[in-house]
C-alpha cells in the first residue's frame, strides 16, 4: 500500500508484527541457545547494513567487513583501555565506522559493478592487513582480549547465560532496523529505487546520484560499525577475521539466500545462514560447507529474489488463484 505521496505506508503489518514476536518468544523457549540466538541478532544487523547499498543502491561489495572490523575494533579497544560502558561504545564504533565509509565512498561510486567490487574488495584487504601489521595494538592474529564490558546501564551484567546479550542485540537490531524502515520507505529512499532501476536516467530529473550513493554508503558503514561493536561486546573478544574476507563473502550468502531490496530479506538470510551452518556444523565438520553450498545453488535457481522474493510470489500466486 502506497498513501497520498506515492511512498510505502508506514504501518507495520501483520507478517511485521509477527516477524518480531519470534525472536521475543525464541528467549523464553529456547533459553540454551541465546548465545547463538545472540550471534544471529548481529549476523542479521550486519546482513542488514549491506542490503541497505546492494538491494537500494545496487552498490555490490566484497570488502563489507573492513567497516564491521571497524566498529568491533574501536569498541574493543575503548573497552580495553578504561571505557567499557556499552551505549556510547556502539555511538563510537557507529561513527568511527561511518567515517570509514563516508572516506572511502568517494572512490566505490565513481565505477560501475566491476570497479566497485575491486576497490571494495581492495579496501577490505588493506584494512586487514593495517590491523595485522598493528599487531602492537589489535592483538594481530590472535586478536583483541581484555575487552572488559560494564553491565548495561549499570545493572545488568554480560554473563555466560547470554541473557543480556540477547535482549540488548536484539534491542539494537530493532532499533536500526525500525531507522532504515524509514530511511528506504522516505523520498530519499525512493531515489535510491530510481537509482537501482535506473542510475542514468536520474540526473535528468535533477538527482545527484554520487551524492545519494555516498549518503546511503556512509550508513550502511555505520550500521555495520555497530554489529561489529555488538559482536566485540557480547564476546569480549575481538579476532582479526572480522575484517577478513570470508566474513564478507558469507554476508552475500546470507542476503543471497534472503534476498536482496526487502530488508527482512536480511534477517531470514542471517537466521537461515547460522542455524544451518551450526547444525550442519555439528553433523560434519569437514563436509558442511557442501550442503549449504547446494542450498545456495537450488535458492537462486528456484526462488527468484530469494527466500523472501520466493515467499512474495508465493503469496501472489495464491491471491490470484482466489480471484
Amino acid at each position: 500500500m502506497k498513501n497520498v505521496a506515492g511512498l510505502p505506508t508506514r504501518k507495520w503489518s501483520r507478517f511485521e508484527i509477527g516477524f518480531w514476536l519470534l525472536p521475543l518468544i525464541a528467549f523464553f523457549v529456547f533459553p540454551k541457545y541465546l548465545t547463538l540466538g545472540s550471534q544471529i541478532l548481529i549476523a542479521g544487523l550486519f546482513a542488514l547494513s549491506l542490503d541497505l547499498i546492494l538491494g537500494y543502491a545496487r552498490i555490490i561489495s566484497l570488502g563489507h567487513a573492513a567497516y564491521f572490523g571497524v566498529g568491533a575494533y574501536t569498541a574493543g579497544l575503548l573497552a580495553k583501555y578504561g571505557w567499557g560502558e556499552p551505549i556510547s561504545g556502539l555511538a563510537a564504533a557507529a561513527t568511527v565506522a561511518a567515517a570509514v565509509g563516508l572516506i572511502t565512498s568517494f572512490l566505490v561510486v565513481r565505477g560501475q559493478d566491476l570497479t566497485r567490487l575491486m576497490v571494495t574488495l581492495g579496501i577490505g584487504l588493506m584494512l586487514f592487513e593495517a590491523a595485522n601489521q598493528a599487531s602492537s595494538i589489535t592483538g594481530g592474529v590472535d586478536g583483541l582480549s581484555g575487552v572488559e564490558m560494564r553491565p548495561l546501564f549499570g545493572v545488568f551484567a554480560f554473563g555466560m547465560d547470554g541473557r543480556t546479550a540477547y535482549v540488548y542485540s536484539l534491542a539494537v537490531l530493532f532499533i536500526v532496523f525500525c531507522f532504515a524502515r524509514t530511511l528506504v520507505r522516505s523520498p530519499f529512499g525512493l531515489s535510491l529505487r530510481g537509482i537501482r532501476e535506473g542510475e542514468k536516467r536520474m540526473p535528468a530529473i535533477g538527482v545527484s546520484v554520487p551524492r545519494k550513493l555516498i549518503v546511503i554508503y556512509t550508513v550502511g558503514a555505520g550500521i555495520a560499525g555497530i554489529a561489529g561493536a555488538l559482536l566485540a561486546q557480547t564476546t569480549q573478544f575481538v579476532g582479526i577475521d572480522t575484517l577478513g574476507f570470508p566474513r564478507s563473502a558469507e554476508l552475500m550468502i546470507m542476503l543471497v539466500l534472503g534476498g536482496t531490496g526487502y530488508l527482512y530479506g536480511a534477517l531470514i538470510g542471517a537466521a537461515v545462514f547460522m542455524v544451518l551452518q551450526d547444525y550442519l556444523a555439528n553433523l560434519s565438520a569437514v563436509y558442511w560447507q557442501f550442503w549449504l553450498g547446494l542450498l545456495l545453488v537450488a535458492i537462486v535457481m528456484f526462488a527468484r529474489g530469494g527466500l523472501m522474493g520466493g515467499a512474495i510470489a508465493l503469496h501472489r500466486r495464491w491471491l490470484r488463484s482466489r480471484t
